[in-house]
C-alpha cells in the first residue's frame, strides 16, 4: 500500500441498532487504515436492509461510494467484513478502484511489522492461504483472449500453473515453521522449573508497556495497533521471592482472520505453556466489552479458557473515579493499574505472584489423586 494512500471505508449494519457498534468498528477501521499508511478520505454506511451477495453493498451504494470515490480522489476502498473474491472482483469493477477488506489490511499491516524469521514466514504463510481463492482477480487481463483462436484455456493454464506454485510454498512454509517450531519447545523446555505469565489482550491494550513495567525490558512501544509480533520473554526476579517470567504475545482484535490465528498459532503456544495468563484491557476504551468478548473468543479458538488469568484494567488514570468503581465491581478479582505509574508495578508484581501460587497450588481433589497414586 502506497504511503498516505486515500481511501474510503465502507461497513454494513444488519439492523438500525447496529449504528453505534458499527461506528465503533469503523473508527478501529480507520486506525488500522492509518497504521498501513493510508488517509481515510471519507466513510459510507449501509445501516438498513439487506446486503447484495455480488457487491455487498446494494446498488444505489455503489454508485454512492462511485462518487465518493471520485469527489475525494480515493483509489482505495476498505470494508469492514470480509469478501468474497467475487465481491472484490464486482465492486472494483463498478467503483474503478481498489477494493481490500478488513483481512486483507490486516495482513499488509503484520507484513510491514514483521521483523524475525518465524514472523516473517507466519505472515507469508497467512497471505498465500489468503490470496490462493483470490488468485482469479491477478489474471482478468486474459479474459479477452480465452476466447480468441489459439488463446483457449489460456488463462485457466496460468491460474493452475500459479496455484500449484503457491501451494507448493504453502507447503514448504508449513515445514519450515515445524522446525521453528521444534526450536521454541527446546528453547520452553530450558525454561522449565520456572513459573511463565503470558500477556494477552487486544491490540493497543497496552502489554508491552506492562512488559517494561514489570521487567524493565525497554520493548518497543508505539500507539498504533499490532506495534509488535514477536513474543518477548523476560525474566522478573525481586531478592525474597521467586522469579517468574513474562512473555508478552501479539495482540488479538476484532474479526482476526482465522487463517492468520492458524499462522501465528506457534507463537501463541507461548501462552499455552504458561501457568497465568495477564488479560490486559484498556479500561479508558469505549469498546472495553467488545474487546474483552474479542480477546475470550481468541483465546476459546486457541483452548485457552479455562487458563488461570488476571485481568488488568490498564489505563485507570485516563478513567474517571466512578467509571473505574464500576468496572472492578462488574469483574470481581480484576486489578486497575496505570502502566506509567511505577509503583503500580510494585502492586502488579505481587497480584501476579499470589495469583502464580494459586495457579500452581493443586485442588483438594487432584492432591488426594496425587497421595493415592504415590501409595502408603
Amino acid at each position: 500500500m502506497n504511503r498516505r494512500e486515500q481511501a474510503i471505508l465502507i461497513g454494513v449494519g444488519r439492523k438500525p441498532q447496529d449504528r453505534r457498534v458499527l461506528d465503533e468498528h469503523l473508527d478501529e477501521l480507520e486506525r488500522l487504515s492509518e497504521t498501513a499508511g493510508a488517509r481515510v478520505a471519507g466513510r459510507l454506511i449501509q445501516d438498513r436492509g439487506p446486503v447484495s451477495p455480488p457487491t455487498l453493498l446494494r446498488s444505489g451504494k455503489v454508485q454512492e461510494l462511485k462518487r465518493l470515490c471520485e469527489e475525494t480522489g480515493a483509489r482505495l476502498v476498505i470494508s469492514d467484513d470480509d469478501l468474497s473474491p467475487a465481491q472484490v472482483r464486482n465492486l472494483e469493477k463498478e467503483v474503478e478502484a481498489t477494493v481490500l477488506d478488513r483481512s486483507g489490511l490486516i495482513l499488509d499491516i503484520f507484513a510491514r511489522r514483521a521483523r524475525s524469521r518465524e514472523a516473517r514466514t507466519q505472515v507469508e504463510l497467512a497471505q498465500l492461504r489468503y490470496l490462493l481463492p483470490r488468485l482469479t482477480r491477478q489474471w482478468t487481463h486474459l479474459e479477452r483472449q480465452a476466447g480468441g483462436i489459439g488463446q483457449r484455456g489460456v488463462g485457466e493454464t496460468q491460474l493452475e500453473t500459479d496455484r500449484r506454485l503457491i501451494r507448493k510454498r504453502v507447503a514448504r512454509l508449513e515445514g519450515e515453521l515445524k522446525h521453528i517450531e521444534s526450536e521454541r519447545r527446546e528453547r520452553r523446555k530450558r525454561r522449565s522449573g520456572v513459573p511463565k505469565v503470558a500477556l494477552v489482550g487486544y491490540t493497543n491494550a497496552g502489554k508491552s508497556t506492562i512488559l517494561n513495567l514489570l521487567t524493565g525490558a525497554g520493548t518497543f512501544v508505539e500507539d498504533r495497533l499490532f506495534a509488535t509480533l514477536d513474543p518477548l520473554v523476560r525474566r522478573v526476579e525481586r531478592p525474597g521471592t521467586a522469579p517468574f517470567l513474562v512473555i508478552d504475545t501479539v495482540g488479538f482484535i476484532r474479526k482476526l482472520p482465522h487463517h492468520l490465528v492458524a499462522s501465528f498459532r506457534s507463537t501463541l503456544e507461548e501462552a499455552a505453556d504458561a501457568e497465568l495468563l495477564l488479560h490486559v484491557a484498556d479500561a479508558s476504551s469505549p469498546a472495553l466489552a467488545d474487546h474483552l468478548k474479542a480477546t475470550r473468543e481468541t483465546l476459546e479458538g486457541l483452548e485457552l479458557a479455562d487458563r488461570p488469568a488476571l485481568l488488568v484494567l490498564n489505563k485507570r488514570d485516563q478513567v474517571p473515579a466512578p467509571v473505574l468503581e464500576r468496572l472492578l465491581g462488574d469483574h470481581p478479582g480484576a486489578l486497575a493499574v496505570s502502566a506509567l505509574a511505577p509503583a503500580d508495578g510494585e502492586v502488579l508484581r505481587r497480584s501476579i505472584e499470589r495469583a502464580l501460587r494459586a495457579a500452581m497450588t493443586p485442588a483438594p481433589a487432584e492432591e488426594a489423586r496425587r497421595a493415592a497414586r504415590r501409595g502408603p
